[in-house]
């Protein structure tokens, strides 16, 4: 991984950990916190010059589709999990808790519009992209997933950690086969980040 890259996945690295570990205390302020760190990850993103982020009706309903599958494929998680596991649902209502009092709409519009682009342009168009080039698609969707996953690790939550993995499953193995969708998963991104925390929250 070269220091273009390498830098700025570190940079995102030690702002997860800001964000989540427990003994910074930064729960209450959870989602501004997420805005200035999506924010950093977009900054990042865009340096790289190639970004193309060309949407039409196709991408939009793909799109929508890929965040409808995702929702669908998180609540048969929580179902079975919660059956499974007895810590399952409290790890749960712990991510819903993280934020303190802010309105869930104001919640609602970042994640559309600004957390969940910023993460999916950030580590599929830029990251995965990046590595892909240097180490090949296979390997580049591989290395990202492991990293998207490994830096929630800091909220020592299983099930947010787990969460991510399958996400970032999702969206990297999509990204792998088709690195033109990439407006759809962003639009995916939006969407189910919007659905499973504020919209349709899964309980």
């Amino acid at each position: 991984m070269t220091a273009k890259t390498s830098i700025p996945v570190a940079v995102a690295a030690f702002l997860w950990f800001l964000m989540f570990n427990p003994w910074m205390g930064l729960q209450a302020v959870f989602w501004p916190a997420m805005a200035i760190s999506s924010a950093i990850l977009l900054y990042f993103s865009f340096r790289r010059g190639d970004i193309r982020l060309r949407c039409d009706w196709k991408q939009i309903i793909i799109g929508v589709a890929i965040a409808a599958a995702l929702w669908g494929i998180f609540w048969l998680g929580n179902k079975i999990s919660c059956a499974l596991f007895n810590f399952s649902r409290p790890q749960v209502d712990s991510i819903y808790a993280m934020g303190g009092e802010m309105g869930k709409w104001i919640i609602a519009l970042q994640l559309i519009f600004l957390t969940g682009p910023a993460e999916e342009i950030f580590w599929r168009g830029f990251v995965q992209q990046s590595l892909a080039e240097e180490k090949g698609p296979f390997a580049a969707m591989c290395i990202t997933l492991t990293i998207y996953a490994l830096i929630h690790i800091w909220s020592f939550n299983f099930m947010l950690i787990m969460a991510a993995m399958v996400a970032g499953a999702v969206w990297g193995l999509l990204y792998w086969l088709k690195p033109s969708w990439l407006p759809a998963l962003v639009i995916s991104h939006a969407l189910w980040d919007a659905a499973v925390f504020v919209i349709f929250p899964i309980h």
